[in-house]
């Protein structure tokens, strides 16, 4: 028999790590052209190995001999082998193994195992590196150095560690790998009891290395990432409007409690839930982003972020109407002015009222319009508003104020009238009767000072018949207009005796058949010819006034005269 250093161990160590070396680089070379394993095939349920396996075991049995004295025996190399291993992955990285390694006959020994334990694996595209731990039952053959000894298979404790590379294989559907190598330290004791040439203790150091192929049966899909979507209801407020911000989040494990958290520029929120609540109270107008956070744990893909906007709007400004009632009035006369504000956020409204002319006054929505002291025309009432934020608005409306009604027309006042028929002699004489109705006139003209006075004489028929018939008998006699002359005379009295300018007063004839001088009145603005029509104006330069006093008598002058004709 040849002993085998320890040495050994490195060796099959080293030579698995240029084979995984060897096996990475070409996998890095080619891996352009051979397609990669999907990613939940990298990380298997189950994966079942089979394959060769190569023992260097390093350890001796010292044997007692006959002759009280003992003989070490060495245990060699098997270079025959079969291993077998199921692994069970309660996630991508960490599982349980069973595994069956035998190794039936070396030179003079063999060795099979039966051992279970932890299987740690790191799936990455298309390459798994892995690790393990074993412990379990060996049941080992000695050394048999014929004709020295010969030791039986006996069970002893086993211990396994090590690691190892597998490589995807495009075959099946990605279900087939090749364990490009595994490499374990083992070490077995086995105590064959203290019979002579069969008895001894064995404590052997091993090194193996295997080679196979890989089943993949099932799969870990790692759980989707959380994801969280939020939004804002309502999008769009005014200030003071409160906004509510929900977060839904998806892939959430159930099993584990979510934290929620919210933050804002500018904004303050507090919300430990997937709700949070706004206040946009001492918000300015804009537009303002709100981020959500929500996580289960630490690791990657447990939590996510949302964002949400929302929109502070500038208040509206208010409207109003203005409406007049009535909306032609008399010179004087009131008018109800009623006004129509509308906010559309409902913001309190305050009213004020102005006017071109008049006086308006009231503060709610309606006020009095006063038209006392306003000319006629068209009055403009501004109804105005103011909400609480200063925001105001404007609207008109139109009063007519009528002209007054112009004032009648002045008439011609008919006075008192003056009749000459009691001097015979002198018909056109004013007498002392004619003196009472003169003052009247002339008070009545002193009382208004704008007005004139008009005189207008008048003559019966038979005087003028009488004067006409004068005119004939006598050649020479100058006829005399008897209603011009008592025209004259009443106004030489009122001027000379009553003190009447004489420039307001005016002298006429009419067409009456009496012997009287009717008097008027005319005040300032009234048209006496269109008042008193028919009478004719009196050339005052060709009609003196004649005295009051009577004159002597004529009688015999006259008769004497008429008789001489």
């Amino acid at each position: 028999m040849n002993s085998r250093p320890l040495s050994i161990l490195g060796r099959v160590l080293l030579a698995g790590c240029t084979v995984a070396f060897s096996a990475t680089t070409l996998f890095g070379q080619s891996s352009s052209s051979t397609p990669a394993a999907p990613a939940d095939q990298q990380a298997s349920r189950i994966d079942i190995f089979a394959g060769y396996s190569y023992l260097a075991p390093h350890g001796t049995v010292t044997t007692p001999l006959v002759n009280g004295g003992s003989l070490p025996l060495t245990y060699s190399s098997i270079d025959e082998g079969a291993i077998a291993s199921g692994a069970y992955y309660f996630n991508r990285y960490v599982g349980g193994q069973v595994e069956f390694g035998a190794h039936p006959s070396g030179n003079n020994d063999g060795a099979y195992t039966m051992q279970g334990g932890l299987i740690f694996r790191y799936p990455t595209q298309g390459m798994v590196p892995f690790v393990h731990a074993l412990a379990g039952a060996v049941r080992l053959a000695g050394p048999n150095d014929e004709p020295f000894a010969a030791h039986s298979w006996t069970w002893g404790p086993a211990l396994t560690v090590g690691g190892g590379l597998d490589y995807d294989l495009p075959f099946f559907n990605h279900h087939l790998g090749l364990r490009l190598f595994q490499a374990d330290y083992e070490y077995f004791h086995a105590d064959f009891g203290p019979e002579v040439a069969f008895g001894g203790r064995a404590n052997v150091d091993s090194a193996r290395l295997s080679t196979g192929l890989v089943w993949h049966i099932g799969s870990i899909v790692p759980p989707p990432p959380v994801q969280y979507a939020c939004s804002a209801s309502p999008a769009s407020v005014f200030p003071g409007d409160q906004i509510t911000i929900t977060g839904t989040a998806s892939n959430l494990n159930p099993k584990k409690t979510a934290t929620y958290s919210w933050t804002g520029q500018g904004l303050t929120v507090s919300s430990t839930s997937n709700t949070a609540t706004i206040d946009t109270g001492s918000l300015a107008a804009g537009s303002y982003t709100v981020t959500g956070h929500v996580t289960e744990g630490a690791k990657a893909g447990q939590s996510a972020d949302c964002t949400s906007q929302f929109t502070v709007k500038q208040f509206e400004p208010p409207t109003v109407s203005c409406v007049a009632n009535p909306s032609t009035v008399k010179p004087g006369d009131s008018v109800t002015i009623t006004a129509s504000g509308v906010s559309p956020q409902n913001r309190p409204l305050t009213y004020s009222y102005s006017a071109s002319a008049g006086s308006v006054s009231g503060t709610g929505n309606t006020a009095t319009l006063s038209t006392s002291g306003a000319p006629a025309g068209s009055i403009t009432v501004t109804c105005s508003v103011q909400d609480d934020k200063g925001q105001t608005a404007s609207s008109t409306t139109t009063v007519d104020v009528e002209a007054p009604a112009p004032p009648p027309q002045p008439k011609t006042q008919t006075l008192c009238s003056i009749q000459f028929d009691h001097d015979k002699r002198r018909p056109g004489r004013v007498d002392n009767e004619a003196k009472a109705c003169l003052d009247d006139v002339a008070l009545n003209a002193q009382r208004q000072s704008d007005a004139s006075l008009v005189v207008v004489g008048n003559q019966t028929e038979k005087e003028q018949a009488a004067e006409e018939r004068e005119s004939k008998r006598h050649r020479h006699h100058v006829a005399v207009d008897l209603a011009a002359q008592r025209a004259v005379n009443t106004k030489e009295y009122l001027v000379t005796d009553k003190g009447i300018d004489p420039s307001r007063i005016q002298v006429r004839t009419g067409t009456a058949a009496q012997g009287e001088v009717e008097n008027y009145l005319v005040p300032a603005g009234a048209n006496f010819d269109s008042d008193i029509p028919g009478t004719t104006a009196v050339d005052t330069t060709a009609v003196k006034a004649q005295r009051r006093t009577a004159a002597p008598a004529h009688h015999h002058h006259h008769h004497h005269a008429a008789k001489k004709q």
